[in-house]
């Protein structure tokens, strides 16, 4: 199937100014793009309210299909999220297929998705769109065979009814509280590292800063969302006594769909549990400041904000002075680097080893005879980090390190008496 044609459309209400409207609808041609299509026609419309039969009304909708004729397009893309009522008048009007930014990102998601875990938040996510859209699915999908919006689900499915996708929902939700569940097992395991979780606005250069960091090749590309599944990478920083690891997350966008973030939820919350946070920010482009804000609220929806934070401005190789030195006044804390040319990753180093060193202190306790046991179990588990053992008549003095509240549960439940 070749490249399907575009139309894409914004909307502009009263105190909205339709400079932003136009650098959502940059977005969004990026989006199509990435989805697999070419924009050829922009269109915007001021309007005091949003129309809640067509979302453009009526009159704007027949323009629009004189302009799908004009252009050859097969796909009309909306910036907002559509009802099923929407879609399903304007796809009688327009005569054509019609989806939302929503639709675009899920095709997105459908195409990246590799691991078994990544293809089933994104399945939930897809079926919790599509299901007050079914109707608008059995009348025109199936004659579509495909194509943007509508990959990742097959016919066969699109002809089941709202029970079984009810069915398929609830499954899909159980299966990933059991991957959550398991990687909540393996965090324990790895709970005497110092993890650094690196998050931010999509194509903000993330897979290749984790790339220069840890001299790997994780695959970058200039697009939205070529990352969707975790990625876990060894990090050597001279002079740091504890093994760090890079953890590498799926991209953030504006507006996305509330249901993809919960479907993704369990890869987010890795976020959540690192000991460090590096906000990675493409400095280069403007409006970075709104992206910013928007990766930090989605976070903070989320409760995972509560870790140490190092703003990383990206991309100073490519942007203008102008960008920079306003990052520079907005965020005086800020770190600025390319992770293209390697500029300024000294500096970075030298943050995360200082603070790893500060947030990790060992800790020498007496352990009593009939706790030495469990003791050595859990530091085999990597759950807890044992050194300097010393057999005494008491028990074994040891160094312990671990995180605050594993190490604090650890003296209370087994009586251990701090030394130092």
């Amino acid at each position: 199937m070749g490249r399907e044609r575009a139309i894409i459309v914004g909307v502009t209400l009263p105190n909205f100014p339709i400079q932003r409207v136009e650098e959502y609808l940059d977005e969004l041609r990026a989006l199509v793009h990435s989805a697999g299509g070419d924009v050829v026609h922009r269109l915007i419309q001021a309007r005091k309210t949003i129309d809640a039969a067509t979302f453009v009304g009526r009159g704007k909708a027949k323009e629009l299909a004189s302009l799908r004729g004009k252009h050859g397009a097969s796909l009309i893309v909306f910036d907002d999220e559509l009802s099923p009522g929407q879609v399903r008048n304007l796809e009688e009007i327009l005569n054509c297929k019609v989806t939302d930014r929503t639709g675009v990102i899920l095709d997105i998601f459908a195409r990246r998705a590799r691991t078994r875990e990544a293809k089933t938040q994104v399945e939930l996510a897809q079926y919790t769109y599509l299901l007050p859209r079914l109707t608008r699915a059995w009348t025109h999908l199936s004659r579509q065979a495909g194509g943007i919006g509508t990959r990742g689900i097959g016919e066969t499915q699109l002809e089941t009814d709202r029970r079984v996708i009810r069915k398929r929902i609830t499954k899909l939700k159980r299966e990933l509280k059991k991957i959550a569940s398991r990687r909540r097992v393996q965090g324990r395991r790895r709970s005497n590292l110092f993890e650094i979780a690196l998050v931010g606005y999509t194509n903000a250069g993330k897979s290749s800063l984790l790339n220069n960091l840890t001299s790997s090749s994780v695959r970058v590309e200039n697009g939205l969302f070529t990352t969707l599944d975790t990625t876990f990478r060894r990090l050597y920083v001279e002079g740091a006594s504890r093994k760090i690891v890079l953890i590498d997350t799926v991209g953030l966008v504006r507006k996305l769909p509330h249901h993809l973030v919960a479907s993704f939820r369990s890869t987010l919350e890795q976020a959540g549990e690192a000991s460090l946070i590096l906000h990675v920010v493409d400095v280069s482009r403007p409006g970075h400041e709104e992206r910013a804000l928007t990766t930090r609220a989605l976070l903070s929806e989320m409760g995972l904000d509560e870790a140490p934070v190092i703003t990383v401005f990206n991309k100073i190789d490519a942007a203008p002075e102008a960008l920079v030195q306003r990052a520079e006044n907005l965020y005086p804390e800020g770190l600025f680097l390319s992770a293209k040319t390697g500029d300024g990753i000294d500096a970075l180093l030298d943050e995360i080893r200082d603070i790893a060193q500060r947030s990790f202190h060992p800790k020498r306790y007496l352990v009593p005879s009939a706790g030495w046991s469990e003791l050595k179990t859990l530091s085999e588990s990597g759950t807890i980090s044992l050194s300097g053992e010393t057999f005494v008549e008491e028990g074994v003095e040891v160094s312990m390190v671990g995180p605050k509240d594993v190490t604090e549960g650890l003296a209370q439940r087994l009586g251990l008496i701090r030394k130092s």
